[in-house]
């Protein structure tokens, strides 16, 4: 068994974007047993084998967003009024300093002063916002999860899925609708009806995920010992196959228990478990520490991965970050444990539960770092819980480390590389995204690079994100947008439009004694906020307040 691990292991960190393998095809590298390897790996490298899946709720809205739901959709428990202290449905407080459009909430405010607002997903912009996240972090692909879309739900479902291709499409990021068939009475039948009349047309997008060349699917549900999922072995097999037909590769979610037909599974379902093309098995409540994983790791994931080689199946194990408001996060080891164990196991692509699921206090998106940033009164936690700093996009920025690591950009490693709190110490913050904030307490903006870059911004969006980018000789580069600031060597105002380092694209990272950091340009000179009255430039020759910059704040 040990041998066969470290072969598909080897595989894999070839195959996930290593500039010699073709996408298409199963060569191995090296001198690998090529019979022993074709064999284990069922499918090339594409859209969800070698790649990182965030499931993607997309179910959160407020009343007066103009959704057809009109209704504090799964922020509260009683959706006709606000959420406050009595009336929540969620765990844990977003992030919301980045979201362009919020709604008034009944809680008092945030301990920082700033009210409690909340987002929809019925606006396009939050919806955007999310998904250029997962682009900035290199999360490669979401599952939108859609329930019985028939009852009073389906409209607001509907729209969803446009929205989220128009996210996909504009962040460069893939996505799949994922059918959870939870207490889905008529499911044999409405979920094909629902396939053909509505979601297949998504699936002409360029921005949907393609697996062996064919439209991925996923059916959350079949197997699971519970009253909520009644369904047959006939009836189950009959929707797979269906899919199947319909020239579909189709993921199963399924119990952890789907191997041995024990615990959560149901007995007898083997032959639909192995009628899937990727095995997904469920991971939230079974997973709270550090032993849990392990305890995964040899019960489940090797065992299951044996089983997946021998029939020909793609395994994608769950990873999470784990419930914050239950204190097992431990700032980023849980989850990072599950990915060194994912990988090791020899997985074909790795789902993270969940990307937004503020409800069970699993989210990876970006959420509160501290008490000052939740409502007053609330009780919840902020990421800094267990006593240990955590920038609010810790969760995103490690997800993108452990898809690095799946994707053999980096070794497999049993510590994580991503420090929890973006630092704006001597050391420049390589490979992370930040926020530049001047002076005047407004944000640096790129400008997208259509014009000059200015300070003058009173929230951090796209446009406001760079990520550091290493220009080699202790130098940085910025980019945003998939271009690079540069200081046109002083003799103008500087630009967000290279699309290669020079240069003029290169900055030494200045950490000052207060705290803040200064950006120093080829030309001797440093960069200026112009303290937001005009466009930035970067011909001065000495450090103060306007060529002073706070990280991420």
């Amino acid at each position: 068994m040990k041998k066969i691990i470290i072969s598909l292991a080897a595989i894999f960190i070839v195959a996930g974007c290593k500039k010699n393998v073709s996408e298409k095809s199963n060569k191995p590298p090296g001198n690998i047993n090529k019979v022993n390897v074709r064999a284990a790996l069922a499918s090339a490298p594409g859209d969800v084998v070698g790649k990182i899946v965030v499931g993607y709720q997309a179910w959160f809205a407020a009343i007066g967003d103009g959704s057809p739901i009109n209704a504090w959709w799964h922020w509260a428990v009683n959706a006709g009024a606000p959420p406050s202290n009595t009336n929540e449905g969620i765990k844990a407080w977003p992030d919301m300093r980045e979201y362009a459009t919020a709604y008034q909430t009944g809680y008092s405010n945030l301990n920082n002063g700033q009210p409690a607002k909340l987002y929809s997903d019925w606006d396009q912009s939050t919806v955007n916002t999310q998904f250029l996240w997962m682009q900035q972090n290199n999360i490669d692909c979401a599952a939108l999860q859609r329930f019985n879309p028939n009852g009073s739900e389906g409209p607001n479902r509907d729209g969803e899925a446009v929205r989220v291709q128009t996210a996909a499409e504009g962040n460069g990021r893939k996505f799949f609708i994922m059918y959870d068939v939870t207490n889905w009475t008529n499911m044999e039948s409405e979920i094909k009806t629902d396939w053909t009349s509505k979601m297949a047309a998504h699936t002409s997008s360029s921005a949907y995920a393609m697996q062996n060349g064919k439209p991925v699917v996923c059916i959350w549900g079949f197997g699971f010992n519970d009253d909520a999922h009644p369904f047959t072995t006939a009836a189950c097999l009959d929707v797979i196959n269906w899919f199947k037909g319909q020239g579909c590769y189709v993921i199963g979610g399924v119990p952890r228990e789907w191997r041995t037909g024990t615990g959560g599974s149901r007995a007898g379902y083997i032959g639909v478990y192995h009628s899937f093309n990727m095995l997904s098995p469920w991971l939230i409540g079974a997973v709270g520490s550090i032993s849990d994983a392990d305890n995964i790791y040899t019960n489940f994931l090797v065992p299951d991965q044996a089983d997946c080689n021998a029939n020909g199946i793609d395994y994608q194990p769950c990873v999470l970050p784990g419930d914050l408001s239950a204190h097992q996060r431990l700032h980023g080891d849980l989850m990072w444990r599950m990915f060194y164990n994912s990988v090791r196991a020899g997985c074909q692509g790795i789902y993270i539960s969940m990307f937004d699921e503020f409800n069970e206090g699993n989210q990876i998106a970006k959420t509160a770092e501290n008490a000052g940033m939740v409502p007053a009164g609330s009780g919840y936690l902020g990421l800094d819980e267990d006593g240990t700093a955590c920038s609010s996009d810790y969760y995103l920025r490690l997800t993108g480390d452990g898809g690095r690591m799946l994707k053999g950009q980096i070794g497999l490693t049993a510590t994580r590389p991503t420090q929890p709190e973006v630092s704006s110490g001597s050391q420049p913050p390589i490979g992370q995204t930040v926020t530049f904030k001047g002076s005047n307490n407004l944000y640096v903006s790129s400008e997208n690079g259509t014009i000059p870059m200015t300070c003058n911004r009173t929230t951090a969006q796209g446009w406001e994100q760079f990520l550091v980018v290493d220009a080699g000789g202790g130098k940085i580069a910025l980019q945003s947008q998939g271009k690079y600031v540069s200081s046109e060597n002083g003799t103008q105002a500087i630009t967000c439009n290279r699309t290669s380092i020079g240069a003029w694209e290169s900055f030494n990272w200045i950490s000052n004694a207060d705290g803040t950091v200064s950006l120093l340009g080829n030309n001797a000179r440093y960069v200026s906020s112009e303290n937001g009255t005009q466009s930035m430039t970067c011909n001065r020759t000495s450090i103060g307040p306007w060529e002073s910059f706070r990280i991420n704040q």
